[in-house]
């Protein structure tokens, strides 16, 4: 392939020989006549020949300057179609986030409709999987994962911490075996959230004993596990904050105020140079000032 001269001598020249003139191709291209008249000697130095005849009022193309200034308006106007072109395409096209099913149901569906009013332009389309983001497999623009983050080959922002505390139908508070106290809590039987680990890690870190952590049935659905819970069926260990409105309304409830923080959190994930793209900035933006407004949770205590 041939050497090609700068493209910014090769801009200075076409936008100089379309108009015939370097004060309007210096206004078209944002930079200064001298700047213009400098690219297109160093392009003329550079191919050994003169594009221009000037004068003291106008400019002129010579026969070489002619020869060029077709297949380069072409090509630029290529570059801009095919540029603009993808811009469009870009910008048609919905915006794909992975989510966790507990995540996206519990605390990201009831605040969508922020982000639907501050960016109307903006299509989403929400895929839930609990598996592990890889964008050049799957179609996702951005995910939110559950982890300790620093994944590689992926950009990962903290988004919020998991905050744990029981919770359960307000029912389960009367009846012959009232829950009261973390010790009722081996009269009742446990909610467990894809294994028993959550369930015997906060019963440790609260000192609590006689409780049998392996009884109970175990989804792999957080939304499953919540709805069991808000059924009556049991006791769940949830995030307090993507519980938030169940516990407004009443359908749970926090049989006593012991909250812990994991050790994990919600992470968003994106590729490397994401950011670039406007609406998936947009959405990252969108996620972090939402956590923001969260209040800060109880501590745990007992």
């Amino acid at each position: 392939m041939a050497r090609l001269p700068s493209l910014n001598a090769l801009r200075a020249f076409e936008a100089g020989a379309r108009h015939l003139s370097f004060t309007k191709a210096a206004e078209e291209l944002n930079v200064t006549q001298a700047a213009i008249s400098h690219q297109v000697k160093a392009l003329e130095a550079d191919l050994g020949v003169a594009l221009f005849r000037r004068f003291t009022r106008r400019l002129e193309l010579t026969p070489a300057g002619r020869r060029l200034l077709p297949p380069l308006g072409e090509a630029f106007g290529r570059i801009g179609g095919a540029v603009e072109e993808l811009r469009r395409g870009d910008a048609a096209r919905p915006l794909t986030v992975s989510l966790l099913p507990g995540f996206a149901g519990k605390w990201l569906v009831p605040r969508l409709s922020r982000f639907h009013a501050a960016h109307p332009e903006i299509d989403l389309r929400l895929h839930h999987t609990a598996d592990v983001a890889d964008f050049e497999r799957d179609e996702a623009d951005l995910a939110v994962r559950w982890g300790g983050g620093g994944w590689r080959g992926v950009e990962s922002e903290f988004l919020k911490l998991e905050i744990m505390t029981p919770v359960c139908s307000p029912r389960l508070l009367e009846g012959e075996k009232p829950l009261r106290r973390p010790e009722d809590l081996r009269h009742h039987t446990l909610l467990h959230d894809y294994d028993h680990d959550y369930w015997g890690a906060w019963l440790n870190a609260m000192g609590i004993e006689g409780v049998e952590v392996r009884r109970g049935p175990v989804f792999d659905d957080e939304n499953v596990v919540v709805e069991a819970a808000i059924d009556g069926q049991g006791v769940a260990l949830g995030d307090i904050h993507l519980l938030d409105r169940d516990l407004a309304s009443g359908r749970l409830v926090q049989p006593f105020d012991l909250s812990l923080p994991s050790d994990y959190a919600y992470y968003i994930v994106y590729p490397p140079g994401a950011l670039e793209r406007p609406k998936v900035r947009a959405f990252r933006d969108f996620l972090l000032a939402e956590a923001a407004r969260e209040a800060p949770a109880q501590p745990a205590r007992k």
